[in-house]
């Protein structure tokens, strides 16, 4: 037995290599095509989204996640015979959560895709009963670290310094305070230790990302992040609505304005939506900020992931000691190693040419996962154990956190652009 075992991988490790696979065959050339998911009407739905050419593309991309799923379960040692079942359904709900949200309406809402592949999978797992091996092999985990991987690839260092001297300095300001003190305000709360990382992550640095790469760093329980990406998602869209009437109010400029809103609303969609009401102006500086904090994520993962693997204790353990460095390697989410190697990778191994040719494809397969993940955890949650009884405090210093966000963020979006 120990010789059919020995070669298996673990789950990180498993998702690095399938997260390369993909990148090197995008590189290599084999692009998987990007499906069009938004409409405006029936016709258009009908025409485009469910046109033969369409769907072939929908074909093709499920073919790409279907052979990377089953080599995952194979390179773990997991069976793949349910498999053959879950994926194709995962896969198909999360299409009809995508398409849904392509629609003119949902987009008008800028709410993000994931919201819908969640919302169908706790739709269906709450009015149907789904078979217990059903559940027992959503892929959750799996999905979501190769979407982190891929999510690598479009973190470019020298993007960094495109974004601007003064919009790197206010991201640095914003993420290091918010997202200390969301910290000490979940620690006073006694919010769980998972929630509090989670919370302050997504709070402080580029909310749904944010959060799914903490998870992800922690190896977080997937039911406490779609709670946090609920938050996330509930409160952006009162900020982009009202943040702008706000700025305008208190008479600020257009560059504050922006500042303002690309360092405290959560989502990227969100923020675009909310500069656009403001002004041109507006919406490049709230761009350049918002993603000055997108590209401290993978500092902010592999920080996050060094303190948690340092301060944890294992399980059974008594009191907390000092690990040794190999322990701390033992711990250490080693996906967070693929993410770090893409963004190199694509930073400086590659050629402009090169980056354009995969970006678009790597980028849709990236959001994919992500959206796939988020149709898993639906499917095996509950909204009693979503929404118990003890979810209050955690929504209580998330807003609150939020409402330090958006206090500190204008003060240093007023000294840095007025």
């Amino acid at each position: 037995m120990q010789a059919k075992t020995k070669f298996l991988l673990t789950e990180d490790w498993t998702v690095v290599v399938l997260g390369f696979l993909i990148i090197i065959l995008s590189l290599s050339g084999l692009i998987v095509p990007v499906p069009a998911l938004k409409w405006v009407n029936v016709t258009e739905l009908i025409d485009k989204i469910l046109s033969l050419a369409n769907l072939l593309k929908f074909v093709a991309q499920f073919l790409l996640i279907f052979v990377v799923a089953m080599l995952g379960a194979l390179a773990m040692g997991r069976p793949i015979k349910k498999l053959l079942v879950v994926v194709p359904v995962v896969y198909i709900l999360t299409i009809i959560a995508l398409i849904i949200s392509g629609s003119a309406s949902m987009r008008s809402l800028n709410l993000e895709g994931v919201i819908f592949s969640l919302g169908i999978g706790l739709a269906i797992s709450n009015f149907f009963r789904l078979p217990k091996w059903f559940v027992a092999n959503l892929s959750t985990e799996l999905f979501v670290k190769i979407g982190l991987v891929l999510l690598g690839t479009s973190v470019i260092f020298s993007d960094i310094l495109k974004a601007g001297s003064l919009g790197l300095i206010q991201a640095l300001l914003v993420v290091l305070s918010v997202w200390y003190f969301a910290f000490w305000l979940c620690k006073k709360l006694k919010v769980d230790q998972e929630l509090t990382m989670m919370i302050s992550s997504a709070v402080s640095i580029c909310g749904v990302s944010a959060a799914i790469a903490t998870s992800g760093a922690i190896k977080g329980d997937p039911k406490k992040l779609s709670y946090v990406i609920s938050m996330v998602l509930i409160t952006a869209i009162p900020m982009m609505i009202f943040m702008p009437y706000l700025a305008q109010y208190f008479n600020l400029s257009q560059a504050v304005t922006g500042a303002w809103l690309g360092g405290s609303i959560d989502t990227t969609g969100a923020v675009v939506a909310s500069g656009s009401l403001v002004g041109e102006e507006a919406l490049k500086i709230s761009t350049i900020v918002k993603f000055s904090q997108n590209v401290l994520l993978g500092l902010a993962a592999f920080a996050i992931s060094v303190y948690w693997t340092y301060t944890q204790k294992p399980d059974g353990q008594a009191v907390v000691e000092k690990p040794t460095l190999r322990v701390i390697w033992e711990r250490f989410p080693k996906f967070v190693i693929g993410f770090v190697a893409a963004s190199l990778l694509f930073s400086f191994a590659l050629s402009q040419e090169a980056i354009t040719g995969v970006k678009d494809s790597l980028k849709n397969l990236q959001g994919l996962w992500f959206a796939l993940a988020f149709t898993s955890i639906g499917l095996e949650t509950k909204f009693s154990e979503l929404f118990d009884k003890h979810s209050k405090t955690p929504f209580y210093a998330f807003l609150i956190a939020q409402l330090f966000n958006i206090v500190i963020t204008l003060m240093i979006a007023y000294m840095l652009f007025k």
